[in-house]
C-alpha cells in the first residue's frame, strides 16, 4: 500500500498499483514495480510503513482507529493506545444512568469471561451431544447399561468444562484471560496452554 504526499500532506492512498496522477502529470502504472523506492518517492509516492506497537489482539482489546502520519520521509500506520475489554458483566444504562431494561428486566452487556465461558458450554455440549442417545436408552431401557468408555468420556468433558470455566473465573486482568489460551512449545515439540483441552471424542 502506498500513500501520495503533496507539501508534506496525505492526499491519497493506493491500494494496488494503478495509473495515477500528481501535480498534472499521469503516471503509468507500472512505475509501481518498475521505479526504485528513490524514483518513487521523489514524485510523492511512499510506501506505507506499519508500526504495530500499540496494536492488540481485538478480541481483548479495543484498539483505536489507525491513523497514517508524513514525517522524516517516511508514512506510517499507527495506532493510539489501545483499552482492554471489560472482564466482567455489568448492568446497561442510557447516557444519562438509568437501567436498560427489557420486558421489564434488566438489559446486561456481557464482559470477556462470560463470553468465554459460553464458548466452553458450548463446546461441551457439543462434545456429550453424539453420546446423549446411551443416556436416553439407559433412561428408557431398564437393563441397558452405558458403556464405561462413554461415561469415562463424559464425565472428563464435564470435568474439563468445570476447570476451565473456574480458571477464566479467577483471572483478574484481561492479560491473565488473554494467557490461558496462548500455545507455546514444549521441550518434546508439543504446544500447550494453561487452559485445559477437552477430551478426544469417542468412536
Amino acid at each position: 500500500m502506498y500513500a501520495v504526499v503533496e507539501n508534506n500532506n496525505i492526499t491519497q492512498f493506493i491500494n494496488y498499483p494503478k495509473s495515477i496522477v500528481i501535480a498534472d502529470v499521469r503516471y503509468p502504472a507500472k512505475i509501481f514495480t518498475m521505479w526504485s523506492q528513490a524514483e518513487k518517492e521523489a514524485i510523492g509516492i511512499y510506501e506505507i510503513i506499519t508500526d504495530s506497537t500499540n496494536y492488540k489482539d481485538p478480541a481483548y482489546y479495543n484498539n483505536t482507529n489507525e491513523q497514517y502520519t508524513f514525517a522524516n520521509g517516511q508514512v506510517t500506520k499507527s495506532w493510539g493506545t489501545a483499552t482492554a475489554k471489560r472482564l466482567e458483566d455489568e448492568n446497561a444504562v442510557d447516557e444519562d444512568g438509568n437501567p436498560i431494561l427489557e420486558d421489564g428486566v434488566q438489559v446486561i452487556n456481557y464482559g470477556l469471561k462470560t463470553e468465554k465461558k459460553r464458548i466452553v458450554k458450548q463446546q461441551a455440549s457439543g462434545l456429550l451431544a453424539p453420546t446423549d442417545w446411551y443416556v436416553v436408552k439407559a433412561t428408557e431401557v431398564a437393563d441397558y447399561d452405558i458403556p464405561a468408555n462413554i461415561l469415562s468420556f463424559r464425565a472428563d468433558v464435564r470435568t474439563k468444562s468445570n476447570e476451565m470455566e473456574t480458571m477464566i473465573n479467577n483471572c483478574t486482568t484481561v492479560d491473565e484471560l488473554k494467557a490461558l489460551y496462548e500455545y507455546t512449545e514444549q521441550q518434546d515439540g508439543t504446544f500447550t496452554r494453561p487452559l485445559p483441552e477437552f477430551p478426544t471424542e469417542v468412536i
